[in-house]
């Protein structure tokens, strides 16, 4: 399964959110450490969910990490995450 898949996958499985966006950006860090040749080690994840109200950044953070810790260990190098509930992504 490719990278991205996997972490849309376990995103909507563990916070059935109302907005997910993944954006693959290794190739703006070609020939940098932790990048491969094949892309899919650097991302930019948005994800809008419910799970997300009454929880601080950190701990909206820490359940991301938690979800994705697989691909954390072994295929993400960096991940740039936006968390925010229903009421936070509408008044953007």
């Amino acid at each position: 399964m490719r990278v991205a898949a996997a972490i849309e996958k376990k995103l909507v499985d563990g916070l059935t959110p109302s907005r997910l966006e993944i954006v693959d950006e290794s190739d703006r860090h070609a020939g940098h450490a932790g990048a491969r040749p094949g892309g899919e080690s650097h991302f930019r994840v948005t994800v809008t969910a419910r799970a997300f109200a009454g929880k601080s950044r950190v701990e909206r953070q820490r359940m991301v990490y938690g979800l994705l810790a697989d691909e954390m260990a072994t295929d993400i190098h960096a991940l740039a995450l936006t968390t925010l509930t229903p009421d936070e992504d509408s008044a953007r």
